[in-house]
């Protein structure tokens, strides 16, 4: 179980990392975008700070996940990414839907793996 945790924990921070960098210092063209996801996007480039808010997020966890320090934080921090990744590729690209899965059941297995730093929150006190 360590083994796979630590290949998936590695997988998804360089995964983060690549997409954050080569969005930020324009390391990549952007692919170009047709019909529904074109007009999502474009609403997503006119809101100015989503986007630059959402690989930020996508930098700081991909940092925690390759260095393993803050896992539970990161974890809990790019979780709702995760969900708006899975739901954006399945609703309107699903040709991206295998690597949407794999980041979303990555997260939620990380957090499974640590499910110990987060049964405090999960405790009613009166």
């Amino acid at each position: 179980m360590k083994i796979a945790t630590l290949i998936i924990r590695t997988m998804l921070g360089l995964l983060f990392l690549y997409t954050s960098i080569s969005y930020f210092f324009h390391l990549t063209p952007e692919p170009a975008s047709t019909g529904e996801f074109k007009a999502f996007q474009v609403g997503l480039v006119a809101s100015t700070y989503l986007i630059p808010l959402a690989k930020t997020l996508e930098l700081l966890c991909g940092l925690s996940f390759v260095t393993g320090k803050y896992m539970t934080l990161a974890n809990l921090v790019i979780f709702p990414v995760t969900i708006n990744i899975l739901l954006i590729n399945y609703f309107l690209t699903p040709e991206n839907l295998p690597i949407a899965l794999f980041v979303f059941v990555g997260n939620i297995f990380l957090i499974f793996t640590h499910w110990k730093n987060y049964k405090g929150l999960f405790i009613a006190d009166n």
